[in-house]
């Protein structure tokens, strides 16, 4: 009788976990990390050595972009370094749970997370505080959360739900997720905050296309997403000063155009290879938001057009092992998920590089792990989690679906 391809398949993924078993259960009892380290593929590996130097590079970096304000404002050169590093503590915390956590466990109850963020989301229009023209923050006691931030790795998350099985997806959940979508996408715009909701937008554009959804469909809804962006700009005088100061910062570099006339200022007296660490002269309060939304100047300014070039390089590096993670993928759901977390983390970073640089309008964006904030750092240890636990998911010796002994 001849045995299906299926049947072989299955049997095939029996074996392997019976010898995984047999010799690695010693070690896995014994292993902080789902699997041992001598079997983990070389993309993981690669991963947990660039997320490592990103962060340590990222508290580096705020160190030195923030002791001069720190030090005049807060009474202590050292006191956004240290509660950046207090929040990494629980990043940290947050980064191994997911790394131990099936990605099927984590899109099973994303959901329930996903719209309470979106609800939180809904309130900071009406009850958030207002810094600088953006409502994007509430404060519960002694913690301000910015859930326009924590939502993103559950956004991660629920379009791979839709995405992952698009053509079986029923059309009443497609409308109703693409509505939720679309509606979270315009509460973000009202806050307003233009350049998480020009992320989302292309983050959800891209799993779309990834997905299986209709060339046609992606282009109406960007069309959509262009169009609203728009509306935006014009009823809002703060992004409309923002975008004509964009267009020729030095037409009114006193005023509207001197958040990026300071930045360019910064990026092009670091020459070839910077100031030198730490040696920054914008810091010293002349840069508007350099531990924050301009940190990347101070960066250029130490160390120059060399350090911007390795730095645009480690970027590149860190974007094809998630690209190599998601072709690796053994299934749709981890295939999106990981594309997601790649396309997040470093999207989100050639942004924040595009507004310092002049290269779109300026937006309060962070760079992940190194600008200060412990809603992005929290954020950006969850993303990166999933991404290595995608990749260890790949090797197919954990987070697969029991296989069944017959088949019928």
């Amino acid at each position: 009788m001849e045995i299906s391809q299926e049947q072989i398949k299955y049997k095939r993924i029996s074996k392997r976990k019976k010898t995984f078993n047999s010799n690695y259960k010693k070690n896995l009892t014994e292993s902080i990390f789902p699997l041992p380290w001598t079997i983990w593929p070389c993309e993981a590996k690669i991963l947990i050595v660039l997320i490592g130097i990103w962060s340590i590079l990222g508290i580096c970096i705020l160190g030195s972009s923030s002791w001069w304000v720190a030090s005049r404002e807060m009474g202590h050169w050292a006191y956004f370094l240290k509660k950046q590093i207090i929040w990494t503590i629980p990043g940290i915390g947050l980064f191994y749970f997911v790394l131990n956590t099936n990605i099927r466990n984590l899109l099973k109850f994303s959901r329930i997370i996903f719209y309470i963020l979106f609800f939180l989301i809904f309130l900071t229009n009406f009850t958030g505080i207002t810094v600088n023209g953006s409502s994007r923050w509430l404060v519960l006691g002694n913690l301000r959360l910015q859930p326009s931030e924590l939502i993103k790795p559950f956004l991660i998350l629920e379009a791979s739900n839709l995405f992952a099985h698009w053509n079986l997806v029923k059309s009443d959940k497609k409308l109703i997720s693409i509505m939720s979508f679309g509606l979270l996408i315009l509460l973000i715009l009202k806050q307003p905050n233009l350049s998480t909701a020009s992320l989302t937008g292309i983050l959800l554009w891209v799993m779309g296309l990834c997905g299986g959804v209709k060339l046609s469909s992606l282009f109406s809804f960007a069309s959509i997403g262009f169009i609203t962006g728009c509306i935006s700009i014009f009823n809002n005088e703060y992004q409309k000063l923002r975008v004509t100061s964009f267009i020729n910062p030095w037409k009114d570099q006193q005023e509207n155009g001197f958040q990026l006339v300071q930045s360019l200022l910064a990026i092009g007296s670091g020459g070839l290879f910077g100031q030198g660490f730490g040696l920054s002269i914008q810091k010293l309060q002349y840069l508007p938001f350099m531990y924050t939304d301009f940190i990347f100047a101070i960066f250029a300014e130490e160390f120059g057009l060399l350090g911007c070039t390795l730095f645009l390089g480690f970027l590149a590096v860190f974007s094809y092992i998630s690209l190599r993670i998601s072709l690796k993928c053994r299934n749709n759901y981890t295939k999106l998920v990981a594309m997601g977390c790649g396309l997040l983390l470093t999207g989100q970073s050639i942004m924040h590089i595009a507004v310092a640089t002049g290269s779109m309008p300026t937006t309060g964006l962070p760079l992940p792990f190194i600008s200060y904030g412990g809603n992005s750092l929290i954020a950006s240890f969850f993303i990166a989690g999933m991404l290595v636990r995608c990749s260890l998911e790949s090797t197919g010796l954990i987070g697969m679906i029991s296989t069944r002994k017959t088949l019928n």
